[in-house]
């Protein structure tokens, strides 16, 4: 068995403000796409929830859990991300983005690829 990256460590400042830019891109992304008629993903924010809502009702949620200094995306199923080495990194290695990527573009059922600003 593999171990898990070892998080980076944070003071819960750099926390908040990573875990900020991580929902901005996603948010800002999903506005683009909007925009160029692309697809029509639903958002909605609560403090550090943000909740998408596809064509047809499926939903990702992604979630951020500062006592933990973590980001939680459930589609499927549910992955927990550490901030690694400047990048959100699941316990078996999978970066946050190619996560959520292909997430979206299974519920969308067009290739969707959401990238860091």
């Amino acid at each position: 068995m593999v171990a898990p990256p070892a998080a980076t460590p944070l003071t819960d400042t750099e926390y908040h403000r990573l875990s900020g830019e991580l929902l901005a891109a996603v948010e800002a992304t999903v506005d683009r796409w909007l925009q160029d008629d692309v697809i029509d993903i639903d958002t909605q924010r609560t403090g550090g929830l943000l909740e998408l809502v596809f064509p047809g009702g499926r939903r990702i949620v992604i979630n951020t859990q500062p006592p933990l200094h973590e980001v939680w995306l459930a589609a499927r199923q549910g992955y927990h991300f550490r901030h690694v080495d400047g990048r959100w990194v699941e316990r078996d290695g999978g970066e946050f983005f190619d996560v959520l990527s292909a997430s979206a573009s299974e519920y969308a059922g067009r290739p969707l690829r959401f990238a860091a600003a």
